[in-house]
């Protein structure tokens, strides 16, 4: 399961050589960024059995092309890049924005801040 942010370090963190280190009834599971994944090791690894499938939440390219060769694959599933999302998204989404609001207006550390040295 792969749930990380896209940095210049975790990109194509997912290569080669991790995909083989992987026991062939593995299942990748990405719900992070395309770009963590090597996409065309991954394609090598599906069609060649090094692993047994995969579930794609993200890809390299959205939307995904027609002519991806990932469409054709038996052993993957691929959603629309809505795994971030739940009946409940919109309610946390305004929780956290009002409780960041008091926060700053108390001079109080917010949560949730983005680090845009480290990409995330």
């Amino acid at each position: 399961m792969i749930a990380t942010p896209l940095t210049p370090e975790t990109k194509e963190f997912i290569d080669e050589s991790v995909l083989r280190s992987l026991p062939n009834h593995a299942y990748l599971i990405n719900i992070a960024r395309g770009g963590v994944v090597d996409e065309s090791a991954l394609i090598k690894a599906l069609t060649e059995g090094w692993i047994a499938g995969a579930a794609l939440d993200t890809v390299n390219s959205e939307p995904l092309p027609p002519e991806s060769p990932l469409w054709s694959l038996p052993n993957i599933f691929i959603t629309p890049h809505t795994s971030g999302h739940s009946p409940k998204s919109k309610q946390r989404s305004i929780a956290l924005f009002i409780d960041n609001l008091k926060r700053y207006q108390a001079g109080q550390p917010l949560r949730n801040v983005v680090d845009k040295e480290a990409g995330y």
